[in-house]
């Protein structure tokens, strides 16, 4: 199959996607362009683990830096930083010494980020970047 073929196919996937899916792989595509433009390197995208998945993984100089993106289109009370609550830091967590463990390399520095992208009708209205968005410590988070 040629390059236009496949890409053809993988274009039809994305667009028979429900629509919440394809704002959240929109709003990863414009968090690793933007962290790429700090001068991170991207590693992989959704890797998948027993405990979930991460969605973005950048190597920072000698820092493993672990992403969860959160996509909203509509204004809401909060925060979208604030849906990542306990049991999700928690998966993201074991996620991450997962993935670390899956190197097989001496134990590496790693953070874990937070990107929040805003749209509006359908374009980025605005996205942050939140650096060490939380402890990677499974100590720190709160039992329910």
């Amino acid at each position: 199959m040629n390059w236009f073929n496949r890409w053809k196919t993988w274009l039809g996937r994305k667009q028979s996607l429900p629509q919440h899916l394809r704002t959240g792989l929109y709003g990863e595509s414009e968090a690793r362009r933007l962290l790429r433009k700090k001068g991170l390197k991207f590693l992989t995208a959704n890797y998948r683990t027993h405990h979930g998945e991460i969605d973005l993984v950048f190597r920072d100089r000698d820092c493993l830096v672990f992403v969860e993106v959160k996509t909203r289109s509509r204004e809401d009370w909060v925060r979208p930083e604030q849906a990542v609550d306990a049991a999700k830091r928690r998966r993201l967590i074991l996620s991450g010494e997962e993935y670390v463990q899956a190197l097989r390399e001496v134990q590496p520095k790693w953070r874990f980020d937070i990107v929040e992208v805003l749209l509006a009708d359908g374009y980025v209205r605005e996205i942050r970047h939140l650096p060490n968005a939380f402890s990677g410590d499974l100590r720190d988070i709160k039992r329910r």
